[in-house]
Parts: C-alpha cells; sequence; structure tokens
C-alpha cells in the first residue's frame, strides 16, 4: 500500500511539472494572440504617412524610375566603351574558288616576307574553312558628353519629381486624417444632442407626470430624440466608408480597424508674409522645379543636336578575320595556315552635311524642338504666377479663418450660457420644450462650425506648406513663416 501511495506521489509531481511547463512553453502563444485581438491599430499623422509611402503603388513606380535614371546617369560614361564583337564561321566551298592567303614558295625564291607569301591561289571544291572574325570599334562626337549631361539632368528631374510625388501623398494623407476626425467630432456632438434630447425626455415626462406640461409637450421631446437617430446612424455609416477608404489609402485590407490619435486644433495665429512667401514659392516649390528641370532637360536635348549637327565625328576601329583553309587535312594548330584577309586599324572624321540645310529634317527638328521649348518657358511663367495667386488666396484664407475661429469662439460661449440658463428655465416651468430644443440646436451647430474652421485652417495650412515646398509641419511648429 505504501508502494501505491509512493508512486502516486511521484506521478502527481511529475503531472505538476508538465502542466508547469506546458503553461511556459504556450505563454507565448496566448500572448501574441492576445497581442493580436489587442484592439484597433492607433495612428498618429505621422504614422499614416509612413504606412502610405511605404505601401503606395504609385509612389513605388516613381521610386523605381528614379532609380532607373540615377543608374544611367552614374554609367553615362559607358558609351565611351569600344563595341567589341567576336564571330565564327564554317564555310563550304560548293567548287573550285581564289582564295587570297599565305602560300608556300619555293626556298630557292627570293621573297621580302619570308618562306610564306600572300597571294591568291585556288581552292578545289569543295572544301571547308574556318572564318574568325574579331573587332572593336570606338565612336566619339560632342555630342555624346552633352548626352552625359543630359542624363545627369534628367535624373535630378526624376528625384524631384519622386519628392512632389510623396509630398502630394502626404498632403492628402494629412487632409483625409483631418477629415475623418472633424466627422468623429461632429458625430460626438450628435451623441452629445442626443443625451441632451433624452434628459429633456425625461424633464418633460417628469413634468407631465407632475402635471405641469401637457402631452404635447413630452411628444415634442420624443419626436426631437427619435429625429436624432436617424442622423447619427448616417454620420457613422459616412465615416465608416470614409475609414474603409482611408485604409486602402494606407495600403492595408479594407476591413483593417484603427484609431486615429486626436490633434490638437487650438492653434497659435501663424504669422505670415505674403511677399517673401511668394519668393520662396518660386524657387522652392515642386511642381516649378520639376517643369525647371524638364526646361534644362530640353535645352540638354537642343545642345546635343547642334553638335550633332555642327561638329565633326571620329570613329576608331580595329579588326582581325583569319581564315584556315584546309580544315580537315591541316592542324588548326599550325598558325602559318591562318590567312589574314582584310584585317586593319581604321581612323575615320566624318562631317553630317544634311545639318547644314535649312529645309532638311534635321534643322527642322531642331527648329521645332526650340519653339516647344518657348512653350514650356511660357507654361513655367504661367505656373509662377499661378503660384503667386494660390498663395495669395491661401494665406488670405488663413487670416479669415482666424477671424472666424475667433467669433466662433463667442459664440460657443454664449450658446452654451444660453442653453444652460434655458434648460433652468423649463425645469422649473417657465418656458417650453420647443425653446430648449432652439438653444441646444444653436449651440450644436455652434460648435460644429467651430470645429469644422479648425480643421478648414488646418487644411489650409497643409495646402500653404505645400505650394511652398517646405516639410509639413513647418508653419504650425514655428508659428510664424516670413
Amino acid at each position: 500500500m505504501s508502494f501505491a501511495l509512493s508512486c502516486g506521489s511521484k506521478n502527481t509531481k511529475r503531472l505538476k511539472i508538465m502542466l508547469i511547463a506546458g503553461v511556459l512553453l504556450c505563454a507565448p502563444l496566448l500572448s501574441a494572440a492576445q497581442e493580436g485581438q489587442a484592439g484597433p491599430m492607433r495612428l498618429s499623422p505621422a504614422d499614416a504617412v509612413d504606412l502610405a509611402i511605404r505601401n503606395n503603388l504609385g509612389l513605388e513606380s516613381a521610386r523605381i524610375s528614379t532609380s532607373t535614371a540615377r543608374r544611367a546617369a552614374d554609367l553615362s560614361w559607358n558609351q565611351f566603351v569600344p563595341e567589341l564583337m567576336v564571330s565564327g564561321s564554317l564555310l563550304r566551298l560548293n567548287e573550285a574558288a581564289m582564295v587570297t592567303g599565305l602560300i608556300p614558295v619555293p626556298e630557292t625564291a627570293v621573297v621580302p616576307g619570308g618562306p610564306m607569301m600572300v597571294m591568291p591561289f585556288a581552292v578545289d571544291g569543295p572544301r571547308w574553312l574556318l572564318n574568325a572574325s574579331l573587332s572593336a570599334t570606338l565612336n566619339f562626337s560632342f555630342a555624346m558628353i552633352e548626352e552625359m549631361n543630359r542624363l545627369r539632368i534628367d535624373y535630378d528631374r526624376g528625384r524631384i519629381s519622386y519628392a512632389r510625388a510623396r509630398a502630394q501623398l502626404e498632403r492628402d494623407i494629412r487632409k483625409a486624417y483631418h477629415n475623418i476626425l472633424l466627422l468623429q467630432e461632429n458625430i460626438a456632438l450628435l451623441h452629445g444632442s442626443l443625451e441632451n434630447a433624452d434628459r429633456q425626455v425625461q424633464i418633460a415626462q417628469a413634468n407631465y407626470n407632475a402635471g405641469l406640461a401637457p402631452e404635447l409637450t413630452l411628444l415634442q421631446a420624443q419626436v426631437g430624440r427619435e429625429n436624432l437617430r436617424p442622423v447619427i446612424d448616417q454620420a457613422e455609416g459616412g465615416l465608416r466608408l470614409l475609414m474603409m477608404q482611408f485604409s486602402m489609402f494606407l495600403g492595408l485590407p479594407h476591413e483593417t480597424e484603427f484609431e486615429l490619435i486626436p490633434i490638437e486644433t487650438a492653434l497659435s495665429p501663424v504669422n505670415l508674409d505674403t511677399a517673401a512667401l511668394i519668393g520662396r514659392a518660386s524657387t522652392d516649390n515642386l511642381d516649378i522645379q520639376e517643369l525647371r528641370q524638364t526646361i534644362l532637360l530640353m535645352e540638354s536635348g537642343r545642345t546635343a543636336m547642334r553638335l550633332g549637327l555642327f561638329t565633326p565625328f571620329l570613329s576608331l576601329g580595329w579588326n582581325a578575320d583569319p581564315m584556315f583553309v584546309g580544315l580537315w587535312d591541316q592542324s588548326l594548330t599550325d598558325g602559318d595556315l591562318w590567312n589574314q584577309q582584310s584585317g586593319a586599324l581604321r581612323f575615320t572624321v566624318g562631317f553630317r552635311l544634311n545639318g547644314l540645310l535649312p529645309f532638311g529634317a534635321e534643322r527642322q527638328g531642331l527648329r521645332s524642338l526650340e519653339d516647344q521649348i518657348r512653350t514650356v518657358n511660357i507654361g513655367l511663367a504661367q505656373m509662377i504666377r499661378g503660384t503667386e495667386i494660390q498663395i495669395h488666396n491661401l494665406v488670405q484664407t488663413l487670416e479669415q479663418i482666424k477671424l472666424t475661429m475667433g467669433a466662433l469662439e463667442q459664440t460657443v460661449a454664449l450658446a452654451e450660457r444660453s442653453f444652460t440658463l434655458t434648460e433652468q428655465a423649463h425645469r422649473a416651468g417657465l418656458i417650453d420644450l420647443f425653446q430648449v430644443q432652439n438653444a441646444e440646436m444653436s449651440l450644436r451647430q455652434a460648435r460644429v462650425q467651430l470645429h469644422e474652421q479648425q480643421f478648414n485652417y488646418l487644411n489650409s495650412l497643409i495646402d500653404l506648406e505645400y505650394a511652398l515646398g517646405v516639410p509639413f509641419g513647418s508653419l504650425t511648429s514655428t508659428g510664424n513663416f516670413n
């Protein structure tokens, strides 16, 4: 009996050890599962921008194009690498033919080159011959030097294009982030209004039960409360759709749940010098920079075309094409049997005469390119002017929003005081419910308008930062920009 108890005790200890080990092994898995179900993803504006930059396919395409342009610019010198070509042919003569090559001469003959001399000789057909060819060619022109410069300009333009696409994406992400927060704020205000309406129903019910208010007052309170429910449902449906679109914009599955971290909307006024901002934008605006690089690229192409038309070119070439006669009855290692046909080192200088003809296709193409450059320069002037107008309008919009926000803050304070006094008077039975509902609606409208103006101010600052070509947040972080 004692032996059985002892065995049971050992089994119990083993079972406890196994259970502890199992818990320790499963704890990381349980922790990971809990982390996976911890709740919606929390996102700040910077987090949202980082996700969009990593996952946006359009931006990835621009990144690849920039990388391609950089590689072309870094290796632009490879056009001066000689063109090398090697080939070999196996020939079979159908009938007798004359072949030029080295043939032996009698020892008694006096030959300057030795016992072998080059001369045509007959080859009986059919015969097999082996022919090899090795050539190297190097072309040079001043237009090739300009082509290297054009590739560097093209890379700079690609970098600016990528920066512009990234800035546009960040601008759109930040404004969409603000729009979602604004809709959430409005929904929160609607829920607050629903709570107030429910409280009015309770007050009306109490007054009706006490005989202080007619049944009509109770019914009006109930109707006012129920009228808010479809408005809230519609707003929440719009919010879900907007958040679904935002998830896909970030490169996330549309069913991803996330929570946006609130931002401070009560910003300090930003001091803006319109003249300084316009001067800054004329040089730093990414759209203007990209168009300027396009003009430089076209001008470089024009220079290369002129150099190709009005300057000579140089070509260096070397080739060797030995031929082996008598493939099957001779040794391939016998160097005397390899005949050199037309191997030579060549230096060629040329000049294109067609470029001198004013009515030729080359000259007309040059004139067309010059017309395009003038057209794009006009477009640049228009873009600079349009940017000046845009900045002026944005500054005026920001100033107007600041004035509106100041007035709305006072309106909200007055509406809150009015609603408080109206609700107290209604509880005392001095006024009817209709006046309370009007006061509550006025308060809600004032708060909604204030929130809209605050987010409009933030979005206008984002548009201004993009127009200036400065990092987003520069205006809000410094409090002034002049």
